[in-house]
């Protein structure tokens, strides 16, 4: 059996999307501080478009849309119509919080994927791992609560 390398790992990239997104918080904490928060959200989103259009043209994935089928159109317009809508409401949440606070309680998207993907993707989860989603969602309101 051939052994993947460390970059066909979807561990390798969840944990660099963890590292970019705390990183994110940090940064866009800086950055929102004295501008409006739905300005930052803009100014984000197109160096979002920058990075990922060199992305594309480097790895060679531009495709005709007309390659792209419609299912995959819709759904990939509702999930930028949530990354939109989320980030929105993720810069206001910074604008007015701290960001050790903010991140863990965006963090609990991660029970929300849990709960939705068994509802609508039928996807399975052990006893072990619905724990493992509770104690995320308490850990976060943990770090959240201000004492």
């Amino acid at each position: 059996m051939a052994r993947l390398s460390v970059t066909e790992s979807w561990q390798f990239w969840a944990l660099l999307s963890a590292i970019f997104a705390a990183l994110t918080a940090i940064f866009a904490k800086i950055g929102v501080e004295n501008v409006n928060s739905d300005l930052a959200t803009f100014i984000r989103t197109i160096v979002v478009i920058v990075i990922m259009a060199g992305i594309v043209t480097y790895t060679g994935a531009w495709k005709a849309p007309v390659e792209i089928s419609g299912k995959t159109w819709i759904f990939l317009v509702l999930s930028g119509c949530g990354t939109g809508l989320s980030w929105f409401a993720y810069f206001r949440a910074l604008k007015i919080g701290n960001a050790s606070q903010v991140a863990p309680i965006d963090k609990l998207s991660v029970v929300f994927v849990a709960i939705f993907a068994a509802l609508f993707l039928g996807e399975r989860m052990s006893l072990i791992n619905w724990t493992g989603v509770a104690l995320i969602g308490i850990g976060a309101v943990l770090v959240a609560v201000q004492v």
